[in-house]
């Protein structure tokens, strides 16, 4: 394990994704989707909760501009009001489809929230893009998805990067950041089945993308020009997602996953399903919150 690394929840969570950085409340959230929960952790006093429990399998999470929460959950778009009786608010998205579950998801420049599809089987094609505007309706950018998995954006707003780790690597696409339009699509980085599957990622002030590998115990930075630039290792081997946080965004949190491992496995590798953070020496980008 890298030595800087350090697991700052234990939260043992059985599926653990999606950290994002709630700079209004100075708060991480995450979501363990399996154990439908949106956790909370503020780094600046280590202070853990409350939880949100949810009533469906939850796979991302965003704060919301005007207060409250955006989550993709199995069946759709959920949109929370502030407070403690929040209003609720859910757009269907594949209601017919209930071997489908919403996966990973991140909001955009313009603040539109993205986020994709996957079957619980991982039936190959059976998912799909989705982006849900501030007036709450819903593009199904493109079908054909495995396991839609990693977003992210360049500092300079023209590029788009997504994951369908189904495929084994990251591709591109140029964006367009008045209409949420995207197009040319091209491979980017391609990862060998060795070294893990691509899952979650985050983009930093640099144009670095950091990309999360699940079952390769690791995180890995790849340069704007696609070349591999750093790894981080970290002590359990189902490692998720990543996003940076904290005041002035110079902390990577990730995320891992205690999913189907066994006794003997979950002893040797601690914190699994924990949050973890390391300091990279490169800072991230502010993150956006909902419009809607």
């Amino acid at each position: 394990m890298d030595d800087r690394v350090r697991l700052r929840v234990d939260a043992r969570a059985e599926l653990g994704e999606g950290p994002i950085w709630d700079p209004a409340s100075g708060d991480l959230l995450w979501v363990d989707i399996l154990g439908r929960r949106v956790h909370r952790f503020g780094p600046g006093s280590d202070t853990v909760g409350p939880d949100l429990v949810t009533d469906r399998d939850v796979g991302a999470v965003a704060p919301r501009r005007s207060g409250g929460l955006v989550l993709a959950v199995a069946g759709g778009f959920e949109v929370r009001g502030p407070g403690p009786a929040p209003t609720r608010n859910l757009i269907a998205v594949e209601g017919s489809l209930p071997g489908n579950r919403m996966n990973d998801g991140k909001c955009d420049p313009a603040g539109r929230f993205w986020a994709g599809t996957m079957a619980y089987d991982e039936t190959p094609g059976a998912g799909s893009l989705y982006r849900l505007d501030p007036d709450l309706t819903v593009t199904t950018v493109f079908r054909d998805v495995t396991v839609s998995n990693g977003l992210g954006w360049s500092p300079d707003g023209r590029t788009m990067y997504y994951t369908d780790s189904g495929t084994g690597g990251v591709d591109r696409f140029r964006y367009d950041a008045g209409t949420g339009r995207i197009d040319t699509r091209e491979r980017w980085v391609d990862i060998a089945e060795s070294d893990g599957v691509p899952d979650g990622s985050t983009v930093d002030a640099e144009g670095g993308v950091w990309v999360a590998l699940w079952g390769g115990g690791a995180v890995r930075r790849y340069a704007p020009d696609g070349s591999l630039d750093r790894i981080v290792t970290l002590p359990c081997r189902l490692v998720t997602s990543c996003a940076f946080g904290g005041d002035d965004l110079d902390e990577l949190f990730i995320t891992t996953a205690a999913y189907g491992l066994s006794g003997p496995e979950l002893r040797r590798q601690p914190g699994a399903g924990g949050l973890f953070s390391v300091r990279p020496g490169v800072r991230g980008l502010a993150p956006v919150p909902f419009a809607g």
